[in-house]
């Protein structure tokens, strides 16, 4: 793989930018040369390098994936150490947006590196030419812009840029270790201002601001109207502002006006508020600085209040909650919204109308394909639908008739559309409208193996409401999650129980895999709620024993099985990777036994497989205490794993889990897993526990009983922990008996049940459901 030529990487700038870039490389187990220039001041000539590794490991959110990966940063500074670049297979620079300092830099950089050691640019501005201008044809042959996005942890998007001289070879060697290394999604984008996401983003901000001002909205109301129903994050269009740095906005301006053509549209809207300038000049730069848009304010009785800053009178004010978008409109329909009567349906048409043409308009100067403006967009600003697709919500033909009733440009890409979409399905697979009037396939990376292209040929092997089962190919199938927030229910338990025999008798190997957001939010709290209200105690516990049953029939099925979590794998979507035979986990896995922070424990085995897998660690001291306590303080604490690396450390994921940076190769990689099991596969045994009875949960009790006292814990986390120590410990046992799995499944129902009929408990799981949040009663 091309992947394997790049062992070691120099990042040179250790600004936010450059650490975050080191950080992620980092996190893919590559070993990375940070540098930045000497301080002014101090004995410490690495001063600035170290400082940004050491601010790292306390930002939250972490750039780094762990504690472990900061060890392989090596610290240094320009002039001592860039001699090292020649054990470097890969430079990136992250410095100064000035081109002269870029420019001495590469200079000194030819004088060090080794030929074919690709030399990239982090650059959102500068032209590639005008980098490498002066530089050698052997300099130029290895360089490239490769464009990443704030944080690098968590954006998924890189913008790669080509020059007419960079070798294939390079580029494809960088396009590889970004893509399965770090887990991006490489775009390829022109040598133009902005490139793609930027030029789009900054273009649709400076539109939604402007027109803001010259409509008279308030920043809420602009913020429902531009957030969800637009598919843009929630924050919305001011929020986001907030999120970024106010003090950000003249910059990109001053950018874009400075390299864009004199035509461009963007020159034409690009102005700049006085309340604005008004803001950054006092310190007002969002959240990073005194406050925003948005800030919170202390009242007198110390609870803080959500305020919004008054266009008009620049003053701040109560946030208020408009209400203004509902039906369709309010769920994404976007012609629907942009015909709205009144304020509504102006505002969002005087957003989407200019900035649906604009990056129309971009199409083929900025990238060659509407997938590549499609997906900067979806990856790079976190919309959930690019301009393109948005166009096909609201039809091309449509859009091109109100934006000639408006006067305003109607590019040429929209015209080849005419009345077509830009998107549409043939034989099974998504086909894009290219330039030429044709349609054409969207091609995947090797590697990558996407549930929804499967959907997109076949019908489930079977469905529920809450549960699909998918032939994915080479007798491999998948159980889907397709509930709300992929909560789990009877209905997921009954359809893993069918599935069994016909996947004994029809296929080789299971995993369990979706593309929602999150693997599982854990079980259907709602339906539990219902329940309780109505004393079904017996709906309870046929819930509680169903998913015991449904879990271990999959552990000790005659097949592999791989669970693949990405995002959130919480309570029993945890406890179903835990009876997995193997878990092959997206690097951004958030994954935890977090009942007790409902006032409940885990109910579908996950006490026994969690104290068998620090059991069963090497690394770990033996006998019948140190598991269960381990246990017993990562469940009572509900702590959650913040990354699939960190899920290792708890004892979620084993040793010898897989791990995939890039979440579109998940299912590929888990699927390999698999089938690489079927051979010679056996069905785990059953375990034997030896717990130390009572003795061990008193023990366990004091710990309680200290962060009582001390107040950290409640009076209802005692009860809570109580049950939960008596599960652990094996109920009245000890050392010397042999307590079996389903003793330990009884032991684990019983004590949920307890726990279900406290209304301490009740009320932990109605405030959840209603606020999101932990009570703490």
């Amino acid at each position: 793989m091309a992947d394997a030529t790049i062992k070691k990487v120099c990042v040179i700038g250790a600004g936010t930018m450059g650490a975050g870039i080191a950080a992620q490389i980092a996190n893919a187990g590559v070993p990375v040369l940070l540098l930045d220039i000497v301080p002014k001041d101090g004995d410490n000539r690495n001063a600035i390098a170290e400082g940004a590794v050491k601010k790292m490991l306390k930002t939250d959110p972490a750039p780094f994936m762990g504690k472990r990966p900061a060890k392989l940063v090596e610290t240094g500074n320009i002039e001592d150490d860039l001699g090292k670049v020649a054990e470097c297979d890969w430079v990136v620079e992250a410095i100064i947006e000035r081109l002269d300092i870029k420019q001495d830099l590469y200079a000194k950089l030819e004088e060090v590196r080794k030929d074919g050691t690709a030399v990239s640019s982090n650059t959102s501005t500068i032209p590639l030419e005008q980098l490498t201008d002066g530089r050698s044809d052997a300099f130029k042959r290895d360089f490239l812009i490769t464009h990443f996005f704030n944080p690098p942890r968590y954006m998924r998007l890189i913008e790669l840029v080509a020059g007419p001289k960079t070798n294939p070879d390079t580029l494809e060697m960088v396009r590889e270790f970004v893509d399965r290394k770090l887990g991006k999604t490489p775009v390829d984008a022109e040598d133009s201002p902005g490139f793609i996401a930027n030029r789009i983003g900054t273009f649709w901000i400076q539109q939604a601001v402007n027109s803001a001002f010259d409509m008279g909205m308030t920043v809420e109301e602009v913020d429902e109207i531009g957030g969800k129903p637009m598919g843009v994050p929630k924050t919305g269009i001011f929020g986001l502002i907030d999120l970024i740095g106010i003090d950000l906005m003249p910059h990109l301006m001053k950018s874009l006006t400075s390299t864009l053509p004199k035509d461009d549209w963007y020159q034409k809207i690009a102005r700049s508020e006085p309340l604005i300038e008004e803001m950054i000049e006092s310190g007002y730069t969002g959240r990073k600085g005194k406050g925003g848009f948005y800030t919170l304010e202390k009242g007198e009785d110390g609870k803080r209040t959500k305020m919004a800053k008054d266009l008009k009178s620049g003053e701040y004010r109560a946030a208020a909650r408009p209400g203004l978008v509902r039906g369709s409109a309010a769920k994404g329909d976007l012609g629907k919204l942009i015909s709205m009567k009144g304020k509504v349906g102006d505002y969002a048409w005087a957003v989407l109308g200019p900035t649906l043409s604009y990056a129309a308009s971009i199409v083929p100067e900025a990238t060659a394909t509407v997938v590549g403006v499609d997906d900067a967009m979806k990856l790079g600003y976190n919309w959930k639908f690019g301009p393109f697709e948005m166009i096909d919500k609201i039809g091309a033909a449509k859009l091109v008739e109100r934006l000639e009733a408006d006067d305003l440009p109607v590019p040429e890409i929209l015209k080849i559309a005419g009345d077509r979409s830009f998107y549409r399905v043939e034989n099974g697979k998504r086909q894009y409208l290219g330039t030429d009037g044709e349609y054409h396939d969207i091609v995947r990376p090797d590697g990558v193996l996407l549930l929804e292209d499967i959907k997109l040929s076949s019908e489930p092997i079977m469905a529920n409401g809450s549960a699909a089962l998918w032939d994915i190919g080479d007798g491999v199938v998948a159980l889907e999650f397709t509930g709300k927030m992929n909560a789990l229910d009877e209905q997921v338990m009954k359809l893993i129980q069918k599935a069994i025999p016909v996947v004994k008798k029809d296929y080789k190997a299971f995993v369990v895999y979706n593309e929602g957001s999150n693997f599982s939010a854990g079980a259907n709290l709602g339906l539990a709620m219902f329940a309780m209200n109505i004393a079904a105690w017996s709906e309870v516990e046929k819930l509680v024993k169903g998913g015991q049953d449904a879990y271990k029939a999959l552990k000790y099925a005659p097949f592999p099985v791989v669970s693949a979590p990405a995002g959130m794998a919480l309570g029993g979507g945890c406890e179903i990777c835990l009876n997995s035979d193997a878990i092959q986990a997206h690097a951004e896995t958030y994954i935890g036994l977090v009942e007790c922070g409902v006032g409940i424990i885990p109910g579908w085995g996950g006490c026994g497989e969690f104290i068998s897998r620090w059991k069963d660690n090497p690394r770990h001291p033996a006998g019948p205490m140190p598991a269960v306590s381990k246990a017993f303080e990562t469940i009572s604490t509900a702590t959650v794993a913040k990354s699939a690396a960190e899920a290792k450390e708890l004892g979620f994921l084993r040793r010898d889990d897989g791990i995939t940076m890039n979440r579109d190769r998940l299912l590929y990689d888990a699927k390999q897993r698999a089938l690489a099991m079927v051979d010679g596969y056996e069905a785990p045994e059953k375990p034997e526990y030896r717990l130390p009875g009572p003795s061990g949960k008193a023990a366990l009790e004091l710990a309680v009983e200290s962060f009582h006292k001390q107040g950290k814990a409640t009076d209802h986390d005692v009860t809570v922990a109580g049950e939960l120590a008596y599960v652990l410990t094996g109920g009245d046992t000890d050392i010397t008996q042999v307590v079996t799995e389903a003793e330990m499944l009884k032991l684990e129902r019983e004590a949920f049940m307890r726990l279900v009929r406290n209304p301490k408990s009740q009320a932990r799981v109605e405030h959840m459901l209603e606020t999101g949040k932990p009570l703490r009663n």
